[in-house]
């Protein structure tokens, strides 16, 4: 039984599609109605339903939880995917927006510590569980995302580095993925900002021009199969991990040059 907030959409529709071909059955937790319940109703009502859910009010996460718990009698696994993006307007930092920032941390931080802290309180007494939380290439590289947003994303690893020794001694995980760019609507948005001139085909391509690995092109279903893999008994000992689903990105930043005839 998995819980996946942000499931409405993007990385998190990905991820709800993908474990229920691998056998589970799935909250859709969101604050879009209309496609959250889509959703639920596309992968069939045996196996998912919809929950409204605002992260950013920790007694809706606590209550998606409960109502795992109170559906199919426990929770097996939290994916914290609910996510914003920073103001999409480039900015000097001297006029950097607070108001933004906090909203921004509302979400991507506090949010998810909301969904660790309520899937441990039904987890850590069953000695089992596996949570995960969406991270970014952001947290680990700046220049590639707006302030509040690579602040965010690096606290969610951060928090996961936080609880994992705790946790882990009650046979509970906790991880992070961080993907690089993908059109999601999320990003699409943002960039949208970056770039209002451009066309919605344009835009498509700076994304994915984004991405490192020549010939191919990241898409949410790498990251909801990169979720499956930590969220499967396969991942038994990993616990504390940011698993980076970026190509290669972060590795290195040399210089992208093609050698000249005869070098």
């Amino acid at each position: 039984m998995a819980v996946i907030t942000g499931a409405a959409s993007g990385i998190g529709k990905a991820t709800a599609a993908e474990f229920v071909r691998n056998g589970a059955r799935v909250i859709i937790a969101d604050v879009q109605d209309d496609l959250g319940r889509a959703v639920a109703a596309e992968l069939g009502p045996d196996a998912a339903c919809y929950t409204r859910c605002d992260v950013t009010d920790e007694a809706q996460v606590a209550a998606a939880v409960d109502l795992a718990v109170a559906l199919h009698g426990r929770l097996d696994v939290m994916f914290n995917n609910a996510g914003v993006s920073a103001d999409g307007t480039l900015r000097p930092l001297g006029s950097t927006d607070l108001d933004d920032f906090d909203r921004v941390m509302a979400v991507n931080a506090r949010g998810v510590l909301a969904g660790i802290k309520h899937a441990a309180r039904v987890m850590l007494p069953r000695r089992s569980g596996s949570i995960i939380c969406t991270a970014s290439t952001a947290a680990l590289l700046g220049g590639i995302a707006p302030p509040a947003y690579t602040v965010s994303k690096a606290a969610v690893v951060g928090l996961v580095r936080a609880v994992a020794a705790e946790v882990a001694r009650s046979g509970v995980r906790v991880n992070a993925i961080s993907p690089h760019a993908i059109p999601t609507p999320l990003t699409m948005a943002a960039v949208a900002g970056w770039f209002p001139e451009r066309s919605a085909e344009e835009l498509r391509r700076i994304v994915q021009d984004y991405n490192e690995m020549v010939g191919l092109v990241l898409e949410e279903e790498d990251v909801a199969r990169a979720a499956l893999y930590l969220a499967s008994d396969e991942a038994k000992y990993v616990n504390g991990h940011n698993l980076l689903v970026d190509g290669g990105y972060t590795v290195s930043k040399a210089p992208n040059i093609t050698a000249a005839p005869g070098q």
